[in-house]
């Protein structure tokens, strides 16, 4: 019998993987993801953006080369050390995660409507728990 741990995590899961597939982007879960740090965060080194998304730098340098071969990021000098690499999101890569984000949002909010009110009241609860939970 799954324990109450396993049961969240596999409805987490499922319900990550089914806002993934509202995606009509090419671009990877990981990219996508780097897109969104960077909006968040501002310009990032390759290696903070590492960091921030919890792999090694060489796979980051592989997913940052890509998102810059399609436009979606640019790279600059860094500003106090030279010998570093900042990296901005660009206008483009801005539009593709508006437009991404636009669809998935829009996907959950019809969904959400369809529950009761007090599943709706649950779930803003559970949200902040579950933020407390990934950001721990």
């Amino acid at each position: 019998m799954p324990t109450d741990s396993q049961n969240l995590a596999q409805s987490v899961v499922r319900l990550s993987r089914r806002l993934r597939q509202e995606r009509q982007s090419e671009l990877t879960a990981n990219q996508m993801s780097v897109l969104g740090a960077l909006r968040t965060k501002g310009p990032l080194t390759p290696s903070a953006i590492a960091a921030h998304e919890h792999v090694q730098p060489p796979s980051m340098t592989r997913t940052i080369n890509c998102l810059d071969e399609a436009g979606l990021v640019t790279r600059g000098q860094h500003p106090d050390d030279g010998r570093q690499v900042i990296v901005t999101i660009s206008a483009k890569g801005e539009d593709v995660l508006a437009t991404e984000r636009a669809r998935r949002d829009q996907w959950l909010a019809r969904r959400i409507a369809e529950l009761s009110t007090d599943d709706r009241k649950v779930l803003r609860s559970a949200a902040a728990i579950l933020e407390k939970l990934a950001t721990s």
